[in-house]
C-alpha cells in the first residue's frame, strides 16, 4: 500500500521534468520528445500515479447536456420508476456541471415518438438515454447519433444492431425462459398456456419477441410440447370494452387456459379479467412491481412477477454516460440487472428497495 498520494509534482521531481511536461504526457496534447514522454510514462508505471479523477472534473467548468427520450409516464406507469432513477443519479452528478432535459412520449403513437427524437435531434446533446420501444423509427435517428459521435445508451430494450455504448438491463430470452420454468413447476395436467402481449406491436419490439422465444424454448428444450399447447394474443387495453371482448374470445374459444405468460408489466390486466369473469386455478406470471400488479400478487391472482428494477435501469443509464463524458471510464457494453422473482411471500424486500445492480 502506497504510504501517500502520488502527485504530478513528484512525477516531475523524479523525471527531472516540469509538472507541465508531465501533464502534457498524460493529456497526450502538445509536444514532448519521445524519450523524455518514455522516461515520464515509466516513472508514472513505477510510482503507480493515479490521477485524482473527481477532482479534476470538479474543477472543470465543462457541462455535460443529457438528453432521456422515454415515454411518458402519464400513459403507461411503468415509466414513473426509471424516471424516477435518473433524478436519483442526477442528485449525485450535478455538481460535475451535468444537466438533463427529458422528452416524453406518447408510447402508443410513433408519430409522438419521432416528434421527441427530432427534438433531441436539433439540441445536440453530449448524450442520449432512450428505451427503443419503436425498433423501426429508432434506427435512422441511432444512425445519426453514431455519425455525430454521441454516445448513447439503452435501457429495457437491448438492440445490440444499434452499437449503444451500453445497454441496462435485463436478458429478455433467459427472462422469458424463466417464466416457461415457473409456470411448469406444479403443472402436473397438460394444459393450454396463454403468451399475451399487451398494446404492443411485437414485430417492432425487439425485447417482446425475444420473451417468447425464450418461454417458447423452455418447453422446446425440456421436450414439453407435448404436454402444453402454447397460443398467443396480442391484447388492447386503450379500449376497456375491446379488451374484455378480447380476452372473452380468447379464454371461449380455448377453455383448457391454466397460465398466462404477460410479456409486458401488464398482468394486472389479466388478472382483472379472470376476477371479473370468476374464472379460478389459471397460474399468471407477470413482470415489474406496479402497485396494481403487487396488489393482484397480493391476493394470489397473479402468482409471479419478474421484477425488472426500471429504477435501476434508470439510475445506471445516466451513471454510465457520467462515466464515460466526466470520468473517461471504459463502460462495459452490457450491464445486466438480476432476474429477480417475486412472490406474495417476499414482496416486502422488494417494494422501496434501494437501487442495485
Amino acid at each position: 500500500m502506497k504510504d501517500k498520494e502520488i502527485t504530478i509534482k513528484d512525477i516531475a521531481l523524479k523525471a527531472e521534468v516540469s509538472t507541465g511536461t508531465v501533464d502534457r504526457v498524460l493529456h497526450k496534447r502538445g509536444r514532448v520528445a519521445p524519450s523524455v514522454e518514455k522516461r515520464v510514462l515509466k516513472i508514472l508505471k513505477e510510482m503507480e500515479y493515479e490521477p485524482n479523477i473527481i477532482a479534476r472534473a470538479l474543477s472543470s467548468k465543462k457541462e455535460y447536456k443529457i438528453a432521456v427520450l422515454i415515454p411518458d409516464d402519464a400513459y403507461d406507469n411503468y415509466w414513473f420508476a426509471p424516471k424516477a432513477g435518473i433524478k436519483k443519479s442526477l442528485k449525485e452528478l450535478k455538481r460535475f456541471g451535468l444537466t438533463v432535459k427529458f422528452h416524453f412520449f406518447d408510447p402508443y403513437q410513433v408519430h409522438s415518438f419521432v416528434e421527441k427524437a427530432n427534438e433531441v435531434n436539433n439540441e445536440l446533446p453530449d448524450g442520449i438515454i432512450l428505451s427503443p420501444i419503436f425498433h423501426r423509427e429508432t434506427l435512422p435517428f441511432v444512425q445519426n447519433w453514431k455519425k455525430a459521435e454521441v454516445p448513447f445508451v439503452l435501457f429495457n430494450t437491448e438492440i445490440s444492431d444499434f452499437e449503444p455504448l451500453s445497454y441496462i438491463g435485463q436478458d429478455s430470452y433467459l427472462s422469458g425462459f424463466l417464466a416457461g420454468k415457473l409456470i411448469n413447476y406444479g403443472q402436473c395436467d397438460p394444459c393450454t398456456i396463454l403468451i399475451a402481449h399487451f398494446d404492443e406491436e411485437t414485430s417492432n419490439a425487439a425485447h417482446l419477441e425475444k420473451k417468447e422465444q425464450g418461454f417458447r424454448n423452455y418447453f422446446t428444450q425440456n421436450n414439453l410440447s407435448q404436454k402444453y399447447e402454447l397460443i398467443r394474443a396480442d391484447i388492447e387495453t386503450q379500449n376497456a370494452s375491446l379488451t374484455v371482448k378480447q380476452l372473452d374470445e380468447v379464454f371461449e374459444t380455448n377453455p383448457n387456459i391454466k397460465a398466462v405468460f404477460v410479456t409486458t408489466s401488464k398482468a394486472f390486466e389479466i388478472a382483472a379479467y379472470l376476477n371479473q369473469k370468476h374464472i379460478a386455478d389459471v397460474k399468471i406470471i407477470g413482470y415489474d412491481l406496479l402497485p396494481k400488479n403487487i396488489h393482484y400478487l397480493k391476493n394470489n391472482t397473479i402468482n409471479f412477477l419478474i421484477n425488472q428494477n426500471p429504477k435501476g435501469q434508470g439510475f445506471w443509464s445516466l451513471q454510465l454516460l457520467a462515466d464515460k463524458l466526466i470520468f473517461k471510464k471504459e463502460v462495459p457494453l452490457l450491464k445486466y440487472l438480476p432476474l429477480d422473482i417475486v412472490t406474495k411471500e417476499n414482496l416486502n424486500y422488494f417494494v422501496g428497495e434501494e437501487i442495485e445492480g
